[in-house]
This record gives structure tokens, sequence and C-alpha cells, in this order.
């Protein structure tokens, strides 16, 4: 777990960043490897798993429940597969960290058995609420006890009588409809989730992969998507891609320090997650996408991104699914562009980590940016240039606010100092140094 003790760190304006780098795996796919590779029956090899924090915490959370999770020595993890509805009630409570996304889908792999489990995290995750996930997985028949506002810990108490339902998100979240279809699996018939906005896709791709009988089609209400339940899954070899969140730190690093040229090789370019990248050439970046595979149903690309002046975007809010993790680093090109740019649709960015919509405000405002919010939405008047800087950072236990920052101090005229920078290690081991082999100036972090 995270030190208790502040690290705190500071980026300074820096030269030309030149070179190649390889991001973690993606998290979203990681804690799906496991907890999938968990309901197949015997053993799932798994490449490139992100070694960060809260994957580490589902790790954790599964050996809990009596699945055999081991690292071997090259990198590969072995899941020992129990088979749907064959986890064991655990001794003790499920720390999950700062993970939401661990939080959430272990509510639904739970579901579906008649024990009772009890899941907390570090401060910031138990301040998030649940209550979308526990609203649906109760019409299923699950039952759960939490605190005021459905905020951790909260007890589940599955059911090996699960009832299959049809559900209309009422906010898009790929987390949220991932618990449904992974509670779905042990229902009898078919668990349908419908979103009127697409939402990534991980969970439908990596359950067809590992043979799971899934329908995904259109409708007037928006996409459903179908699980027929109970089924025997098929263990499977899976490659985790570079993650597109993390890549989009260097990424954006690359766009706002005059002269860059950053290569970023075995990119996820699944179009859920490529919003970002989308808009950074809008404003003007030049992004390849070179030698297009696909990596166990996922599409990769290695990614040339390359500094070119920055104009404002208008970001509209459909985009907001398919990039919600990056618009704080995102706020950063916007800080260096010329003109007003605008980010609509984004009020769920009050509800991750910490309320990133607040701290993107005033984090551009220490750094001598103009920003304001207007309730769901967020508009920053660009420098045409660098930033003054010169902002001191509280980075709120959020490992993206902590990041964002450091790389808007890369292209800033005085240095940014963010107060604790431990809680990177969650998505981006590494970070620091990893930023280094580029040229970035930044000091600090883990003594």
């Amino acid at each position: 777990m995270p030190s208790s003790t502040p690290q705190p760190a500071t980026a300074k304006h820096s030269g030309p960043l030149q070179g190649t780098v390889t991001v973690p795996g993606d998290k979203s796919i990681s804690h799906r490897a496991l907890m999938l590779g968990a309901l197949a029956v015997g053993t799932t090899r798994i490449e490139g798993l992100l070694e960060g924090e809260d994957v580490h915490a589902t790790a954790a959370a599964l050996r809990a429940l009596g699945v055999g999770v081991v690292r071997e020595v090259d990198g590969t993890w072995v899941v020992d597969g129990v088979g749907v509805g064959g986890l064991a009630a655990p001794d003790n409570v499920l720390d999950l960290g700062n993970s939401g996304t661990a939080a959430r889908l272990l509510c639904g792999l739970l579901a579906g058995h008649g024990f009772t489990a009890i899941l907390t995290g570090d401060d910031s995750l138990r301040d998030r609420p649940m209550g979308r996930v526990i609203t649906p997985l109760e019409a299923m028949g699950v039952r759960t006890e939490a605190r005021d506002g459905g905020r951790m810990p909260v007890s589940v108490t599955g059911t090996d009588d699960l009832l299959p339902i049809e559900y209309v998100l009422p906010v898009p979240s790929a987390q949220v409809k991932s618990a449904i279809l992974l509670a779905g699996l042990h229902a009898p018939g078919r668990t349908s989730v419908i979103e009127p906005a697409a939402t990534r896709d991980h969970t439908e791709r990596m359950l067809a992969h590992i043979g799971a009988e899934i329908e995904i089609e259109d409708t007037a209400d928006g996409r459903r998507i179908t699980v027929t339940g109970q089924p025997e899954l098929t263990p499977s070899e899976i490659k985790v891609p570079a993650d597109p969140s993390s890549a989009a730190f260097p990424a954006v690093a690359a766009a706002i320090v005059a002269g860059s040229e950053v290569h970023l090789p075995a990119v996820g370019i699944n179009p859920a997650r490529t919003g970002l990248f989308d808009t950074l050439e809008e404003m003007g970046v030049d992004i390849a996408r070179d030698n297009q595979r696909d990596a166990g149903g996922e599409p990769v690309a290695d990614l040339r991104v390359r500094a070119g002046a920055l104009k404002a975007v208008i970001v509209p809010a459909e985009r907001a699914p398919s990039m919600i993790d990056e618009y704080p680093v995102l706020a950063a090109a916007a800080a260096c562009a010329k003109g007003r740019s605008v980010f609509e649709g984004i009020g769920e960015l009050r509800v991750k980590e910490s309320d990133r919509l607040a701290a993107i405000e005033t984090g551009l405002a220490a750094c001598g940016v103009a920003v304001w919010t207007e309730d769901d939405r967020i508009v920053i008047e660009g420098c045409d240039g660098p930033p003054p800087g010169g902002g001191h950072i509280s980075a709120n236990l959020d490992h993206r606010i902590a990041m964002s920052f450091l790389i808007l101090g890369l292209a800033c005229e005085a240095p940014v100092t963010i107060d604790d920078v431990h809680t990177i290690d969650t998505s981006f081991p590494g970070f620091i140094a990893t930023m280094g082999t580029l040229g970035a100036e930044i000091s600090g972090g883990a003594p």
C-alpha cells in the first residue's frame, strides 16, 4: 500500500523531449484479465499486466477469495481459475486501496456467491459513491449495507439464486456496466445492460475472447449488451496493451514542449478510449498510428507524437466517455494553446478519485491560467505558449491530478510543485523516471 509520508515533486521548464518509452499495461484491461481469469476453469496466463498498486489490490482480493494468482519471474502472471460461482468466502475485509474499478467490478463478481464480503479502501475510495452499482445488483437479489450516500465500507451478500435483469444505465459508466455483466455470468438466463451513450467495451471484448456467449446490438434506446449466464469460461493467453490513459501523459508532454518527438509502442487504440488522441489532433498535434494490429481482441498501434502549434478546442459532451480520465492532462494542453477551450459535459469528474473538475480549476489558476467552471463544463483561456506556472498543487490523493500538473510544469515559465505524488504508483509505477528518460525535468517523488 502507498506510503503515508507525503512525497512532493517539482517539474520545471524542459528542453525538447525525445525518445521511446513503453508505458505500463492498461489498467482497465489488467483488472478484467485477473477477474475473468478467476472465473475461467483452468490456467490463464497474462503478459503485460499493469504492476501498479490498484491492480495489486485486485490480485490480493482474488487470492483472499480462493483464487491462485502468481507472478512468474519473467513478469507473466498466472491465474488458476475456480470457475463461475467458485469463489470462497474471505477471512477478512477486502481492501481495494485507491481503485474504484476494482471495488465496483468486484461487487459484480461477488453477486452470485452465497456469502458476505466487506469491501473498503483508502480515504479517497471510501469517499466515492457506490450507489450506482449497488442499485442494479440489489435488483438481482444481492443484499448490501453501506455508509450514508452509498459509500464504503460496503458489505455485499450474494446469492446462489441471482436473478437476470435488463438495466438501463442512468449515467454512462463502464464500471457499472461491467459489474452487472459479471453478475450476469452467475444468473440463469440472459442479463442485459443498455447504455444510451457508449462506454469503454473491454469487458465485452474479453468475455467474447474467453468463450462467453455475449450479444451486442444497437437499439433505439442505445447499445444493448447481453450475456448468457452460467457458462464455462475457457482460460486464455491475454496480452495487455499499453494503457492509453497512461500514454496520455508523455503524449501531452510531447505536444506542449516545443521541438519534442516521442514514440509510444503498443498502445491500445480501442475507439472507446481514443478521445484524447483525437482531440490533440484537432488542436494541431501530429500523431501517427503506426503498425496497427490486434492483441487479444484489442486494437493496438505504435504512436509517434510530435509537438505543434496548439489551438483551442471545444470538446463535446458525447466524447467524454472515451476520455473521461484524460481531461486533467488535456487541460495542460489547453493551457498552452491559442484561444479559449471548452470541455463540455464533464460533471462525472466530480466523483473520481478527487473532485477533478475543481482540481483542474484550482491548479490552473495557481499556475496563472484563466479558467472557470460552469455547471458540468470548464472553460480555459490558453496562454498561446508557456503558462506562467509557479503553482503549488494539492493532488488530493489523485494520481492523475499529480501527473497532469507535473506535465504542465514541463512547459511553464516557473516550476510547478505537487504536494504529494505517492499515489502515482497506483497506475504508472516509475512515472518520474520514465519521463526523465525523455528529458523531462522532474525532481522529487519517492526517496
